[in-house]
C-alpha cells in the first residue's frame, strides 16, 4: 500500500484529502505539528508528499526545499496561489507537480497515479470500484464518497458490487439474488428487497440520493 503524506493546516481540508485518499486505497498520514516537517517525513517514509504552500511556521517552500536535501519523493502542491511566481518556484525548490485550490479530486488522484507509477511500479489497486464519485472498496466493505464513508454489510457490498461492475446497465433481480445466494444467507424476493432498501439508506447518509434506480419490472442499474 502506497504511502501519501498531507502537509496541509487547513483541518477541513486535511480529512477531506484523508478519506478521499483512503477511498483510492492509499494510507494516508495527516501532521498535526509543523515544526518537524523533515523528520517527520524520514520517520515515516511517505512515498508522495501533498503540500499546501501557506504553513505555519515557514512555507511550503522551505519545506520542499528541505525535503529535497534527503529524498527525491514526488511532491505535489495543493494551493490556492494560482500566480505564475508560486507555480514556477515550487517547481524551482523540486515540486513535482502543482494544482490550485479549489481542485476536482479525481484530477488530484490522476495525478497522484501518474507519479507514482513513474516514479514506482505503481499499478491502482484492483478491488475498488468507482462511479460518479463514489468507490467501494470490496476488501473492507466501505464505500467513499466526497469525505465521508460508510461500512456495508456483506451482502450490501455484494449488491453494489454488481450493479458498479455493471455500471449504466439493467440488473435483474434474478441475478442479484443468484449472486447473493453464493453466501450462507437463505435469499428470496423479500430478502433481497429489504437489502435493496438498507443499502439505499446508507449511501442516502452519505448524500447519495436515487444512487440506486429502480427499473420496473426488469431489475435495477446505476
Amino acid at each position: 500500500m502506497y504511502r501519501i503524506m498531507i502537509v496541509e493546516d487547513d483541518e477541513a481540508i486535511q480529512n477531506s484529502l484523508k478519506q478521499a485518499l483512503l477511498g483510492w486505497g492509499f494510507e494516508v498520514r495527516t501532521l498535526r505539528s509543523f515544526k518537524q516537517i523533515v523528520e517527520e517525513v524520514i520517520a515515516w517514509k511517505p512515498d508522495l508528499i501533498l503540500m499546501d504552500l501557506y504553513l505555519p511556521e515557514k512555507n511550503g517552500f522551505y519545506w520542499t526545499a528541505q525535503i529535497r536535501k534527503i529524498s527525491s519523493l514526488p511532491i505535489i502542491f495543493i494551493s490556492s496561489a494560482d500566480e505564475n511566481s508560486s507555480i514556477l518556484t515550487a517547481l524551482t525548490q523540486g515540486a513535482d507537480d502543482y494544482i490550485t485550490k479549489p481542485f476536482d479530486m479525481a484530477i488530484l488522484v490522476s495525478k497522484i497515479q501518474a507519479l507514482l507509477r513513474r516514479t514506482y511500479d505503481y499499478t491502482p489497486k484492483s478491488n475498488i470500484l468507482e462511479h460518479h464519485q463514489v468507490r467501494l472498496d470490496t476488501d473492507s466493505g466501505e464505500v467513499f464518497y466526497k469525505d465521508q464513508s460508510i461500512v456495508l454489510s456483506k451482502n450490501e457490498e455484494r449488491i453494489l458490487k454488481i450493479l458498479m461492475e455493471h455500471k449504466n446497465q439493467i440488473v435483474s433481480r434474478e441475478t442479484l439474488m443468484e449472486a447473493l445466494w453464493k453466501t450462507d444467507c437463505y435469499i428470496d424476493e423479500n430478502t433481497l428487497s429489504v437489502n435493496i432498501n438498507r443499502l439505499r439508506k446508507k449511501l442516502l447518509a452519505l448524500g447519495l440520493e436515487d444512487y440506486i434506480q429502480t427499473r420496473k419490472g426488469k431489475g435495477y442499474m446505476i
